[in-house]
């Protein structure tokens, strides 16, 4: 599998994952309020320009595609780490409000919340994934970083 993917993507699996790990310290240290919002920035911003550069440097073929999946991988991390730190981000239990509150058992309202905790760190990471593979992309048809495969 990992050679299929290096071909398709120009990165190995390891490496697609490492890369999504990048962001797994700003996830930890915001839910757990650890840093300031100045730290907080940069644990957002270097992976995002790691990404880009490694898929330069790696002339990637398709830099939109290989960072598209380091996203959703990280998208994958985000859910989870989210999921672990629920109790010590919060402090009391999130529930729904509007029409919504005290419509669900308190079990229910906690599951509800969570499934859609884990669809919003997906789509989270998707789209960061495009948008940093749309620069990538971009930089790499400026720059001559195509690979051309």
């Amino acid at each position: 599998m990992d050679t299929k993917t290096k071909r398709r993507l120009g990165l190995s699996f390891p490496a697609i994952l490492g890369l999504a790990l990048l962001g797994a310290p700003r996830v930890v240290a915001h839910d757990l309020e650890l840093v300031s919002p100045a730290v907080n920035s940069i644990l957002v911003f270097a992976p995002l320009i790691i990404w880009v550069i490694v898929a330069l440097w790696a002339r990637v073929a398709n830099p939109f595609l290989t960072l598209l999946v380091v996203g959703v991988c990280y998208g994958v991390i985000l859910a989870a780490v989210h999921q672990v730190l629920w109790g010590a981000a919060f402090d009391e239990a999130p529930t729904l409000g509007g029409n919504l509150e005290g419509a669900l058992s308190p079990g229910a309202e906690s599951a509800l919340i969570r499934v859609f905790s884990v669809g919003s760190s997906l789509i989270t990471g998707a789209l960061v994934g495009a948008a940093t593979g749309a620069v990538a992309w971009v930089l790499a048809k400026l720059t001559g970083r195509s690979s051309g495969r």
